[in-house]
């Protein structure tokens, strides 16, 4: 069973970074892609950002030039470096990991955003 442990999470002030981390219990190289998402209360699941085997990335348009994922295969993770944060993004962030049979999740990080 893959395994998906997400970190960094935590209470910022508007307009501050964090930086959060997903480690893999296994290749994150036969992942494709991975996902970062988040979930606000009372909110859907929403995609935040995808990277792809070979490092293309995309964002949603909320989060486009404030956020960037990053993949490290050699230590079997992955991140998202958020900048400029917002009240906006407080959410539940979660690690999501795809290959063509499997779909795994991470338990969740919070991030709180205060104004």
């Amino acid at each position: 069973q893959v395994q998906l442990v997400e970190s960094g999470g935590g209470l910022v002030q508007a307009g501050g970074s964090l930086r959060l981390s997903c480690l893999v219990s296994s290749r994150i190289a036969s992942f494709n892609p991975m996902n970062w998402y988040r979930q606000a209360p009372g909110n859907q699941r929403e995609l935040v950002a995808t990277i792809s085997d070979g490092g293309s990335t995309n964002y949603a348009a909320s989060v486009k030039g404030r956020f960037t994922i990053s993949r490290d295969n050699a230590k079997n993770t992955i991140y998202l470096q958020m900048t400029d944060l917002k009240p906006e993004d407080t959410a539940v962030y979660y690690c999501n990991a795809r290959r063509p049979m499997d779909n795994y999740w991470g338990q969740g990080t919070r991030v709180t955003v205060s104004s």
